[in-house]
């Protein structure tokens, strides 16, 4: 696995940007655009992998032309679907309006969950049919997870097991928790100037997140170490230059990049992830299900997904704090992410998962 490395012996299609399908709703009926990637995948000692599958692939899905990467050591090996979050994910993005995808002439119409559970669906049942695979893995983060839990609850048969990281429940009440989070600790901290910010701005269950609590969100949780990543403290230096500098996208892509960020702002399923309990909405899977999160979240409530997985039923399944991280766990704690992928969700166990699970 490469870019992030969490399952070494996988095949990555990532982002929502998933295959047009036949009238009849079946079959996979895409050629995408393929070219080969910088960032090859390489083998243990360094060298260039034989057999590797490491490209750029453009698609029509359902109307739209996406993109999406697709890395490897080989295709027989399983294959992971990732849904990305947003960013900082620039790596691996794509779903309609964003990253590669991003086009202004996309119907905002389109821009709905349903959509996406489509899309994703699509894309599903593109990679199990150019791999020959009955099933495959679907691993989503932080926004990726309302689309992919309701996807998987939707069509159990086209996944071996869903892996939700930073899952997302209720996000308004997730809100609400940050921010009486961040004003009792800025509170502490002795910082006025956020406090009166914060204070002008309060989040609510009825009035949900004024554009003024918006505005400064992610400059506070990541001031506070509780934003992308527990030690990321500047977007411009952990995001916006990384992402610049990525030679996997070309110029013009990367300015649609951040337009597509521009654009949707936080999410652009913002307002229906607001909404939505997925608690209430996804109760069951058929599947095993296996949640990762860092314990310093509140980008996604860790106690709301907590919550969530400790009722959600499932045949199997497993939740793994991450204690040196915050909301992205498998980027922040690489290896343990790898080690949980090889030992548990690759063999349908959950040895490793946090003690009530046994």
């Amino acid at each position: 696995m490469h870019a992030g490395r969490t399952v070494r012996n996988a095949i990555r299609g990532s982002g929502q940007a998933n295959a047009h399908l036949h009238d009849d709703g079946h079959r996979p009926a895409v050629r995408p655009g393929r070219r080969p990637l910088h960032e090859p995948v390489l083998a243990e000692k360094g060298g260039p992998l034989c057999g590797r599958i490491s490209e750029k692939a453009f698609a029509t899905i359902n109307g739209v032309r996406q993109g999406m990467f697709i890395q490897g050591e080989a295709a027989a090996l399983p294959v992971l679907l990732m849904l990305h979050g947003g960013l900082p994910e620039y790596f691996l993005t794509d779903q309609r309006g964003s990253g590669l995808s991003y086009g202004r002439r996309i119907p905002n119409e389109t821009m709905t969950v349903e959509q996406f559970i489509a899309d994703t669906l699509s894309v599903t049942d593109y990679l199990r049919s150019r791999f020959s695979k009955e099933k495959i893995y679907l691993l989503a983060h932080s926004g990726g997870t309302f689309i992919g839990l309701q996807a998987a609850a939707r069509a159990p048969e086209a996944y071996h097991a869903y892996i939700g990281v930073a899952q997302v429940v209720h996000q308004l009440k997730s809100e609400r928790l940050a921010y009486e989070y961040m004003l009792r600790r800025f509170k502490e901290t002795g910082s006025p100037r956020m406090v009166r910010k914060l204070a002008a701005a309060p989040v609510t269950m009825t009035a949900g997140t004024p554009d003024e609590y918006l505005a400064v969100r992610d400059r506070a949780m990541h001031s506070l170490g509780v934003g992308t990543t527990h030690d990321m403290h500047s977007v411009a230096r952990g995001i916006f230059w990384p992402s610049l500098r990525s030679p996997n996208y070309t110029t013009s892509e990367k300015i649609r990049l951040w337009r597509g960020k521009l654009s949707s702002g936080v999410s652009a399923l913002w307002d229906e992830m607001l909404t939505i309990d997925l608690a209430d909405r996804v109760t069951e899977l058929a599947i095993p299900a296996y949640f990762f999160h860092g314990v310093y979240d509140y980008t996604v409530s860790y106690q709301l997904a907590w919550d969530y997985a400790k009722k959600l039923k499932a045949p199997l399944k497993g939740f793994y704090t991450f204690e040196r991280s915050a909301h992205s766990p498998i980027l922040e704690e690489p290896l343990k992410a790898q080690r949980i992928m090889r030992e548990d969700v690759l063999a349908g166990a959950n040895s490793l998962a946090d003690g009530w699970h046994r």
